[in-house]
């Protein structure tokens, strides 16, 4: 595919990332070339709770507007998984980005328009119907000016999606690129090709469950039987996304029950949740739109992952106490992220308020991981 012209756009720099967040530095360690050791020793694992979330939250500025709060991009969907797009979508505005934009093949704008209201569509020119031009659909994407992406939820397979995932990611602007979330069919694209991982020139945050991990991981010369079983063994899911991570010098999220955020260097953290009712069409949608909203509020792609997997975990967990371990849809969960959200701002601002002494003084919050 031949590159097309493309315009950089400056990212916001009005965001402002919370305080927990100031010692992420690096966006994401340079791609490793064909590189096979096991990981250097490594900090100890982190066990996320309210307090370190908490921690975690991008400022909201009194005085900000739609344009502080970050700008995302989704590129999703399809007529077959309209839905994830949506999904997408609004699990970003409930996480608290600004402005949310979904690009989709022309010939579905009208279809995604009448569906998302607080979300503004983009048309990405077609080959044939449902069909993008690649090199056309990229340019359009570039020359939109945002500060990250979600990409792949819902997407049409194809070479021609294949293509455009190729060129977004490997894409290398003028000032410093966007950075992304790369799910699902964007996931299946990239392990097509052996050592995809040098190809990508913007950092991202991976978000493979353990299907899509395996794929990645074979396409970089790891056999299944290396990783041992990462369905139910917390310390090989462990190890294997610690290893991911600088292999690929990306950050890698390994979904499932006690989810496993790696970045590549050294540093990794598990969620505390364990929750089937999760287990539905669309939670990893929702897990997408979730950390791309974070990215776009100017956290860095580690604590993006860590915020954001812990945000939707512990709103999975409010609906289990009120719903049971079945029964529970993907679209319940948006709005109980807001409310996780405004729970850990909460603490936040009590953990940053001076101790008060005597009779008045509040009691500790809990940091146990509960919602």
């Amino acid at each position: 595919m031949t590159e097309p012209k493309r315009r950089a756009r400056p990212r916001n720099p009005t965001r402002t990332p919370g305080p927990g967040a100031a010692a992420s530095t690096s966006a994401a360690a340079p791609p490793s070339e064909g590189r096979s050791e096991p990981p250097a020793p490594s900090v100890a694992l982190e066990k996320l709770d309210d307090r370190i979330a908490a921690g975690l939250l991008p400022e909201r500025p009194k005085r900000g507007h739609k344009g502080t709060f970050g700008r995302l991009l989704v590129v999703a969907g399809s007529l077959d998984y309209a839905g994830a797009a949506l999904l997408v979508c609004r699990a970003a505005g409930r996480a608290g980005a600004g402005l949310v934009t979904l690009a989709v093949p022309e010939s579905l704008q009208p279809l995604f328009a009448a569906k998302v209201v607080e979300a503004t569509t983009m048309a990405l020119p077609e080959d044939d119907v449902e069909e993008v031009d690649p090199e056309d659909a990229l340019a359009r994407i570039l020359d939109h000016e945002h500060d990250a992406m979600v990409v792949g939820p819902g997407l049409r397979p194809g070479l021609a999606t294949a293509d455009l995932i190729r060129g977004l990611l490997a894409v290398e602007e003028e000032s410093a690129p966007a950075p992304a979330v790369v799910d699902a069919e964007a996931l299946r694209s990239l392990a097509a090709r052996d050592e995809w991982w040098t190809a990508i020139g913007r950092p991202v945050v991976l978000t493979p469950h353990v299907g899509e991990f395996a794929r990645l991981r074979a396409a970089s010369g790891v056999a299944p039987e290396t990783d041992g079983d990462l369905g139910a063994d917390d310390d090989a899911r462990e190890t294997a996304t610690r290893d991911a991570a600088l292999r690929w010098g990306q950050v890698v999220v390994l979904k499932g029950a006690f989810t496993v955020v790696a970045a590549p260097d050294g540093r990794a953290a598990r969620a505390p949740f364990e929750n089937p009712g999760l287990a539905t069409g669309g939670t990893g949608d929702v897990l997408a739109g979730t950390i791309g909203a974070l990215l776009a509020q100017g956290l860095a792609p580690y604590d993006a992952a860590r915020l954001g997997v812990y945000l939707h975990g512990a709103a999975g967990d409010v609906l289990r106490d009120r719903l049971g371990d079945a029964g529970m849809l993907a679209g319940d969960r948006p709005i109980e992220i807001t409310i996780a959200r405004r729970r850990l701002a909460t603490m936040a601002q009590r953990l940053a308020a001076p101790r008060r002494l005597g009779f008045g003084a509040a009691a500790e919050p809990s940091t146990d991981g509960g919602a």
